[in-house]
Formats: C-alpha cells, sequence, structure tokens
C-alpha cells in the first residue's frame, strides 16, 4: 500500500530502531513503556536511567522500597499508581524467573500490562507482529481514512487485518514519530506531509 511505502521511506528501520525509548533488555521496555503512559519518551528515558542505574533487573526492582520508586517516577506523572504497576510487574517477571513472556495472552496477563503495552514489548523487544495503537496512531488512522472507529483494540484489528505482519510494529511507530513530528493534533503540518496527495484529510494552500 502507498501509505506503507511513503511512510517507510520517510522512517526507515525496524521497530527497535525506531523505538525512542532507551532500554537494554525486553523488562526495561515493559518498564519503560508503562511509564511512558501520558508522558514523553524523552521524560521517561531520563528516569529510566536513574532507575535501571539503581535497578537493573526484575528481582531488584521486586524488592525496591516503594517510596524510593515513587521519588525516582515522579517526573512522569501518575507517580504513585505507576510505581505500584511497575514493582508489581517486576514481582511478576521475577517470579518467572525473570522472562517477559512472548505472547499476547501471557503479557497482557500481568498487572498493569494493557494490549498497547504488551504490542509495544511484542514488535519491539521480539519482532512479532504487534501494532500498538495510542493517540497519534488512532489520530492519524482517522485522517488517512484507515478506520472511522475511536476504539483502539477495533483500530488494532483493523489495521492488522491488511498490514502485512512482520510491519505492523513498524508502521505503529511511523505514524506515532509522523504524529509527533508533522501530523500534529491541533496544527497539522499539510504542506511537509508526505500523504498530503492521498489524505483525504489533509489542507493544503
Amino acid at each position: 500500500m502507498e501509505i506503507l511505502r511513503r511512510l517507510a521511506e520517510a522512517y526507515p528501520g525496524s521497530a527497535r530502531d525506531l523505538c525512542e525509548l532507551e532500554f537494554a533488555d525486553p523488562f526495561q521496555l515493559l518498564v519503560a513503556t508503562i511509564l511512558s503512559a501520558q508522558c514523553t519518551d524523552e521524560r521517561v528515558n531520563m528516569v529510566t536511567r536513574d532507575l535501571f542505574a539503581r535497578y537493573p533487573s526484575p528481582e531488584s526492582l521486586a524488592a525496591a522500597d516503594p517510596e524510593e520508586v515513587e521519588r525516582i517516577v515522579y517526573p512522569t506523572g501518575f507517580f504513585r499508581a505507576k510505581a505500584a504497576n511497575v514493582l508489581k510487574v517486576s514481582t511478576a517477571v521475577a517470579e518467572r524467573g525473570g522472562a517477559v513472556p512472548l505472547t499476547m495472552d501471557e503479557l497482557t496477563r500481568l498487572p498493569g500490562v494493557g494490549r498497547k503495552t504488551a504490542n509495544v514489548v511484542l514488535s519491539v523487544a521480539f519482532g512479532e507482529p504487534g501494532l500498538p495503537v495510542d493517540t497519534h496512531v488512532a489520530r492519524l488512522s482517522k485522517r488517512l481514512g484507515l478506520t472511522q472507529s475511536g476504539d483502539p483494540v477495533k483500530i488494532e484489528a483493523e489495521l492488522m487485518s491488511w498490514v502485512p505482519p512482520e510491519e505492523t510494529g513498524p508502521l505503529s511507530l511511523r505514524l506515532i514519530l509522523h504524529g509527533r513530528r508533522v501530523c500534529k493534533a491541533k496544527k497539522p503540518d499539510c504542506p511537509s506531509c508526505v500523504l498530503a496527495d492521498i489524505c483525504p484529510s489533509a489542507t493544503l494552500p
């Protein structure tokens, strides 16, 4: 599809290449993704550098002082809920011998892990099919006429129905990057958009 081709040219690379969260292993990506809710990747990276320097493994983070974890993750917002989720998921992964699950079903059984977070881990950490739907993906999918739904689960299913499995993760991240840099929520920069001539929502001079 032309949209896939143009976005791949504009934002080349694998899902791992395109992901702006910093991580050393699947567990660290899992934690970083939990912290990224309603927070910029840049701020999350500043926080996780400190967090993982102190607690680099599921076992060490599971045993951490909750107040100390709250203090570290405070800049990401909703710090109490996020710290609680990070501690719970660290305990769950530690009980699995430190191994992060490889399937959607198992990942979403972990405390604090929904489909979006699971899809990030599947596609970025493991290179498996997975299409995380955040606000950027939802907005651009609608503007491009790829969906009429506002439900992330329905949007994921609709996109997954025609996107090749190996392209699902990269497409999500390309839409996210395009949404951050060009197709912004309040003021899309249509004249600079590589999709403007095929986008039903484009406004050109």
